[in-house]
């Protein structure tokens, strides 16, 4: 991937190549032929910690600036060339495939960049030697239609002329809504400007402006800064120049504008990202007490500075995308896989996919799979953190589009506090609602068998999860996410009570997707059914099945028992013996093996000396517990001690899909629900 001048903004398409491959590949690399220095390429460190490389930082780049600088001096430019080659071939030896991020000279000093030859025969000469393909980006900003079609006709036209082989352009940072044309054998994608990208964090400018922080945690030093505007002037007049995302610096010693901006900020008048106080002067400390009950959630900085030298330092100031910014990173994806066509795109990088399932791969082919095919999910909690946050990460994505159920004053407040953008979901009061009514009756209808009159229907029907749980019942949504500060209970049992299961399944269960380091198994029944009996055993077992081949793991299916064959007796080893016949009967295609002890069932060694010669023994994949004791046990024991990723509970069996969440859940765990979710909904 070659950059064709400065802040092109390369470091969207590299991530975006890297997620693409990394669905498609167990062993991948990325590699930059140069960096600024030993240990701090930003985007470098990004790519080698958020993915599991081949290689670490410490061997994924050819030679640091000053390096090729001083061979480039002294004349050997040939010894920098192999070198370079020479680092390369080492990641290529371990990797399916390697991302290799183009050199960046601007990155040097001037005197570096005047002593190494020009960047795009540097570039080109070394895809030569790698032998791969080359995906040249190009800058749109301020670029009209004629000026971007010829900008990447030059791209185009000078790599090939330089023996490179392109598949492809990028253009980025484009005006919305304009993707010329420019007549090439190759495609061409636009990805427009995304504020959200392109804008440093409250946490850059702090660091760009050597500022103290007075107040503000984390989330409010992830607030992208998107203008900036200084406070010097009366109310009234600061008020009128605030605009969202807005940065106001301003004296220290303005209480005026100090609580005018936070009361504006916290009444939901404007979003702003957070304030810096100039000159060394900070707030009166009844000041500060006031804008603290406030709950603005905005980071306060102090800066040495005058205001006319602050601005002025802090409009230079670069975004970089980085382990400290993943708010950025999620935006970068989403644009980079909302405009470029990544089906074609893997198509021409023909990259042969890996038959064994990585956790990442896993991971990566849940978005991929519920973008392409995006469903409207409902998720009950509004006005939860990890809920906002999944949200926003999830509107980036293009994932689903969404309802929250709760207050939207307190949904906006909660989103404004964390600083969060949510603006695309849609926001629901059940007890507002124009919807309650007639969900009321249906309820009434349906549970009148049960007792419940239309005043009971109306008080239980405002619940969130009740609510959720008829807007999917009803087609107002696809499927419904919740459990994240509610107990399974509370979240699955609307669901068995209004929507209810699939004919020929006595029971709904649940499944665990146990990302382990090398592999991805499914565990049932870990949360649902406390002690199943040989029939529901068996349906566990079938939908649970159905499920690992629905998100594209080959299903094995081991019954578990403390005994393996017939080694042991007893009631629970029999009932096992049961279940495990009735599976053969109904599924005689399926590979099922049963009873059979865990050891047995996931080591090749252990079955070769217990379970010689089954098709099941030493390499299941869906393992089915005996009772919600043994099971619920087991995963969290896996969890804790291998340190793999539980992704779940995913409930099956369900005419349509509603999935509970851990309390425990983090913001990617309700990502990867919400995804399971919609692949669910869509499946049907």
């Amino acid at each position: 991937m070659a950059g064709l001048g400065p802040g092109v903004g390369k470091g969207t398409v590299a991530l975006g190549l890297v997620e693409l491959l990394s669905r498609q590949v167990a062993r991948i690399g990325v590699f930059r032929p140069l960096v600024s220095g030993d240990g701090d390429d930003s985007l470098l460190t990004l790519l080698t910690k958020r993915y599991p490389v081949v290689a670490p930082y410490a061997d994924s780049y050819g030679v640091t600036m000053a390096e090729a600088s001083a061979l480039v001096a002294d004349g050997k430019w040939e010894e920098l060339i192999s070198r370079i080659v020479e680092r390369y071939r080492e990641v290529e030896r371990q990797a399916a495939s390697v991302v290799v991020i183009g050199s960046d000279f601007t990155a040097g000093g001037a005197k570096e960049r005047d002593e190494i030859p020009r960047e795009l025969g540097f570039n080109a000469r070394l895809a030569t030697e790698f032998g791969s393909v080359v995906v040249p980006v190009i800058s749109g900003d301020g670029r009209g239609s004629e000026s971007l079609a010829a900008a990447a006709r030059s791209a185009y036209h000078s790599l090939v002329d330089l023996d490179a082989t392109v598949i492809a352009v990028v253009a980025n940072r484009v005006a919305e809504g304009l993707a010329p044309d420019p007549g090439l054998p190759v495609p061409m994608w636009s990805i427009p400007a995304v504020a959200a990208i392109a804008a440093p964090t409250v946490a850059e400018v702090a660091a760009a402006l050597d500022a103290t922080i007075v107040s503000g945690g984390d989330g409010a030093l992830d607030r992208d800064v998107l203008d900036y505007v200084v406070g010097a002037a009366h109310v009234p007049a600061v008020l009128d120049h605030l605009t969202d995302g807005a940065l106001m610096i301003t004296p220290g010693d303005r209480a005026d504008l100090l609580l005018a901006a936070s009361a504006a900020h916290a009444a939901g008048n404007v979003t702003l990202s957070g304030l810096v106080l100039t000159l060394n002067e900070r707030p009166d400390p009844r000041v500060v007490r006031v804008i603290e009950r406030l709950n603005t959630g905005l980071a306060m900085l102090v800066v040495d500075a005058d205001s006319y030298h602050t601005i002025a330092a802090a409009s230079h100031i670069q975004a970089r995308l980085g382990m400290g910014t993943p708010r950025k990173v999620e935006a970068a994806l989403g644009a980079f896989e909302e405009h470029v066509d990544t089906a074609e795109l893997a198509r021409m990088l023909d990259v042969a996919r890996s038959s064994r399932v990585t956790p990442l791969m896993f991971e990566n082919d849940l978005i991929d799979r519920a973008r392409a095919e995006r469903r409207h999910l409902v998720l009950p909690e509004g006005t939860d953190e990890r809920i906002l946050r999944a949200t926003e990460t999830l509107l980036r994505r293009g994932v689903a589009d969404l309802t929250l159920l709760g207050d939207p004053d307190e949904i906006n407040r909660r989103a404004r506090e964390l600083g969060v953008e949510i603006g695309a979901a849609r926001l629901v009061d059940p007890a507002t609602s124009e919807l309650r009514d007639g969900f009321a009756e249906r309820y009434a209808e349906l549970r009148k068998k049960r007792g419940v009159s239309l005043d009971l229907a109306y008080d239980v029907v405002r619940d969130v999860n009740y609510f959720g749980t008829l807007m999917v019942a009803e087609g107002l949504a696809d499927g419904m996410v919740s459990g994240a500060n509610h107990t399974t209970a509370a979240t699955i049992r609307p669901a068995f009570e209004i929507i209810k299961t699939v004919p020929g399944v006595s029971v709904a269960s649940s499944v665990f997707f146990m990302l382990l380091a090398d592999r991805v198994l499914v565990y049932g029944d870990c949360a649902v059914n406390p002690d199943p009996d040989a029939a529901q055993l068996a349906d566990i077992a079938l939908s649970s099945a159905d499920t690992a081949a629905a998100f594209g793991i080959a299903p094995r299916v081991a019954m578990l028992s403390y005994s393996t064959g017939s080694s042991g007796a007893g009631a629970d080893v029999e009932k096992v013996a049961a279940a495990t016949a009735l599976v053969r009967e109904r599924r005689p295609d399926l590979p099922v093996e049963g009873p059979i002890q865990y050891d047995a069932a996931v080591d090749p060694a252990v079955a070769a000396t217990k379970l010689p010669g089954s098709d099941v023994a030493g390499q299941a994949t869906v393992l089915i517990f005996p009772d919600l004791n043994t099971g619920n046990n087991t995963y969290k024991a896996v969890q804790r001690s291998a340190g793999a990723v539980a992704v779940g509970p995913v409930m099956q069996g369900l005419r349509r899909p509603v999935n509970d969440l851990s309390r425990g859940a983090t913001v990617k765990d309700i990502v990867n629900t919400v995804a399971i979710t919609a692949i669910q909904a869509a499946a049907r």
